[in-house]
C-alpha cells in the first residue's frame, strides 16, 4: 500500500542533500532487499555518492540497500552502447549501492525497477508480457507474472574457471563466527559473487556479517559473499532447495540478493554434480526467490530469477 511520506534531511549531518529538496521518490523492496527509487525521464538529475549514502541512511534518510534511478538509455553513455545492439532497451536502471558506489546491477532491484516503471506510468506491461531494460551488467528481459516478475539474468560464468573446474573451488573465505576459512567458488552474474557452502543451519546462524568476509584471492573488483546451506534432502520433486545469507559489496548484510541467489544455485548445482536439478528455491531472510537454468538463444546457459516486487511508499523530499 502506497502512503505519502515527507522526509526532512538533516542538513548539518548530511551536507549536499539540500539540493535534492522537492525530489519525488518511492521506496520499494524485493524479498526485503530495499531501494530508494527516482524517476529521471529527462536525465537532468545528478546525484552524488554522498547524497546517495545520505538518502539510503536508515536513521537520517529514507533508508535502503541502494538507490535506483530510472533514466532513458539514450541519455547515458552506457545506455547508448546497449541501444546500438538492443534498441528495445528504452529504460536504463542506474543502480548505486547504499554507500554511493556504482554497481553493475541487482537482481532483486531489476524486479522492483520494472514495478516502479509501471507504477509511475512510464511503461505498460500486462501480465505475460516482457520488457527489456539496460543495466551496467547488460540488457535484461523481464516477464510480468501472476506472482511478480521473472528476469532473464543472462549467462553465468566462473570468475576463475580453471580452478573452479579442476578443483571445484577457487578461493578461501574467512568470516567472524566461523572457526576456519572455507573453500568457495566465485561466479559472475554480471556482478561478482563468491559462494561458500556450510554444513548446517547452526553454522549459517553463527556467521557474523557485520564486517566484510575476507576472500583470498578476491575477484579483481571485489565481491559479494554468499553463505549457503543445502537442504536435506537437497532435491524434492525435482526442485533443489537452499538457504542463504549474503554480505553485499558497499552495503553489508542484506535481507536478500537476487544475483547472489543465482550464483548460490550455480555453485551448489556444480558441487552436487551430474543429475542436479535446473530449478531451485532459494530461502533468504526476506523470503523466497526461485532460480531456473535454461539454454539461451546464443547457446550459453542462462539463469532466470523470479520473485515478488513491492512499492511500499512514495513521497517528496522536503
Amino acid at each position: 500500500m502506497d502512503e505519502s511520506l515527507a522526509v526532512a534531511a538533516d542538513r548539518n549531518a548530511e551536507p549536499g542533500t539540500a539540493a535534492l529538496s522537492g525530489l519525488k521518490f518511492s521506496k520499494g523492496h524485493g524479498t526485503g532487499n530495499d531501494f530508494v527509487l527516482i524517476a529521471d525521464p529527462t536525465g537532468a538529475l545528478s546525484v552524488t555518492p554522498g547524497q546517495v549514502a545520505a538518502l539510503c541512511d536508515r536513521h537520517r534518510g529514507i533508508g535502503g540497500d541502494g538507490l535506483i534511478r530510472a533514466v532513458p538509455s539514450r541519455l547515458l553513455p552506457e545506455g547508448q552502447e546497449l541501444l546500438a545492439r538492443h534498441p528495445e532497451a528504452e529504460w536504463f536502471m542506474d543502480y548505486r549501492n547504499g554507500d554511493g558506489s556504482l554497481s553493475e546491477m541487482c537482481g532483486n532491484g531489476v524486479r522492483v525497477f520494472v514495478h516502479f516503471l509501471i507504477a509511475e506510468g512510464l511503461v505498460d506491461l500486462p501480465a505475460g508480457k516482457s520488457l527489456t531494460i539496460g543495466t551496467r551488467g547488460g540488457v535484461k528481459t523481464i516477464v510480468r507474472t501472476a506472482a511478480g516478475y521473472a528476469v532473464d539474468m543472462g549467462p553465468w560464468e566462473f570468475i576463475f574457471p580453471g580452478e573452479a573446474i579442476a578443483r571445484a573451488m577457487d578461493s578461501l573465505v574467512s568470516a567472524a563466527g566461523l572457526e576456519v576459512a572455507r573453500p568457495a567458488l566465485s561466479v559472475s552474474m554480471g556482478n561478482p559473487h563468491t559462494v561458500v557452502a556450510l554444513a548446517e543451519p547452526a553454522e549459517l546462524e553463527a556467521t557474523q556479517l557485520f564486517t566484510a568476509p575476507h576472500v583470498d584471492p578476491a575477484p579483481p573488483h571485489g565481491t559479494n559473499v554468499e553463505f549457503v546451506v543445502p537442504s536435506e534432502p537437497l532435491v524434492h520433486d525435482g526442485m533443489g532447495t537452499i538457504t542463504m545469507r549474503v554480505h553485499e559489496r558497499g552495503v553489508g548484510e542484506t535481507q536478500s540478493c537476487g544475483t547472489g541467489a543465482c550464483a548460490a544455485a550455480v555453485a551448489i548445482r556444480h558441487w552436487a554434480g551430474q543429475g542436479a536439478p535446473d530449478a531451485w528455491n532459494v530461502h533468504v531472510p526476506g523470503g523466497v526467490v526461485s532460480v531456473k537454468f535454461f539454454l539461451g538463444p546464443e547457446g550459453h546457459e542462462h539463469v532466470e530469477l523470479s520473485g515478488p516486487a513491492v512499492i511500499v511508499a512514495s513521497g517528496t523530499l522536503s
